[in-house]
């Protein structure tokens, strides 16, 4: 497999509201160092990729108004290889920006999809899985998904329930999709690990370019036909402005509604490789190491009395001293203190659009 027709793309638009007040529209979570290893969520991704893509190859997708910190934290990019989107329309436009970029240079392209603010603790497998993957696209029109071996039923996560098994080289861990599900409820979701058919969407894509421009023809023809209509002007001094006026009249749709629940050319890579999509506090609780009580705590001067089961981020300079507390979301940043429960924090998105409100009632 020639490496330098392997492509990258990193999706690093979202603005990771569930992780306030830590993450913020100004600085998201992809931009910060959540796991306190020197290196932030997207630099993590991009160490990760670029032991089998060339440097060269890596397109990071963002908004416009954080261009300058991908820039900042991604030196070894050009500032050609950062797309920045003009509004926020979710995955299908972002990939179809992408892909038309790709098609551009190299037609034969093989392309992976990532989102920037995944944790993946057995990296070496990892790797290893998505070269198997580049692999099998190289040449077909497929298009294919990386599933995840579930340990629990999650209910904050997307579902692939798998059909019949396809060769590859040997191995058993490739299958074709037979239905996409979204976040269950936890009754459903117990009963999708109970069955052994079903495995985690990691929302990581796997196909040629070739591949991926067909189904959005197929699929997304409206999307497909604004990307198509003015090509001529992507890697030129116009790209600005024409994706501009694309995004203007672009649906807001998601590559897996999209696509990915509509094609028959789907297939998955099941594995196991410590992943965690870090969508919330609870998920980052998950993955987080934790203390003799099951606290999980980021800070240099936290005192926890009779406290179990709690996550709890401070800044360094801060003391905080907690007791009573069980099963609870304790973050201060930026002057911002949140208490929450576990099992409540599905309303913390709720709080951020009340403080944004108070916030601009006082500054009236």
């Amino acid at each position: 497999m020639e490496n330098s027709k392997n492509f990258c793309v990193i999706m690093a638009g979202g603005i990771g509201s569930r992780f306030w007040p830590l993450s913020t529209a100004e600085k998201p979570k992809q931009f910060l160092d959540f796991l306190g290893v020197g290196r932030t969520l997207l630099q993590l991704t991009f160490d990760r990729f670029s032991s089998i893509i060339p440097v060269e190859n890596f397109l990071v997708v963002t908004s416009e108004t954080h261009k300058e910190l991908v820039k900042n934290q991604l030196p070894e990019l050009k500032a050609s290889q950062i797309l920045s989107e003009p509004l926020r329309r979710n995955t299908a436009p972002c990939v179809a920006y992408a892909t038309y970029k790709i098609l551009d240079t190299c037609p034969e392209a093989n392309i992976v999809v990532a989102p920037s603010d995944h944790l993946i603790l057995k990296e070496e497998k990892f790797i290893a899985e998505i070269e198997n993957g580049l692999r099998y696209v190289t040449g077909k029109d497929v298009l294919l998904t990386l599933g995840i071996q579930p340990s629990r039923p999650e209910t904050g996560y997307g579902y692939i329930q798998v059909a019949e098994s396809t060769d590859f080289e040997g191995r058993d861990n490739l299958f074709r999709v037979k239905t996409f599900t979204e976040k269950p409820d936890r009754k459903m979701a117990e009963l999708f690990v109970e069955t052994g058919e079903f495995y985690w969407n990691s929302g990581i894509f796997i196909w040629s370019a070739k591949a991926i421009h067909q189904a959005l023809i197929d699929h997304l023809p409206e999307v497909n036909a604004l990307f198509d209509y003015g090509k001529k002007h992507i890697n030129t001094s116009d790209e600005v402005h024409y994706i501009n006026k694309v995004y203007s009249e672009c649906p807001n749709v998601s590559i897996d509604y999209g696509v990915m629940e509509k094609a028959k050319n789907v297939f998955v890579l099941c594995a196991d490789f410590g992943w965690s999509d870090l969508g919330t506090w609870g998920s980052l609780y998950e993955s987080h190491k934790k203390d003799e009580s099951e606290n999980a705590v980021s800070g240099d001067k936290i005192f926890l009395y009779d406290s179990q089961g709690c996550i709890v981020n401070m800044p360094k300079n801060k003391t905080a001293v907690i007791q009573g507390l069980h099963g609870f979301i304790v973050v201060e940043s930026e002057n911002t203190l949140l208490i929450c429960k576990k099992e409540d924090e599905q309303q913390i998105r709720q709080f951020v659009a009340d403080v944004t409100l108070a916030d601009g009632k006082s500054k009236k």
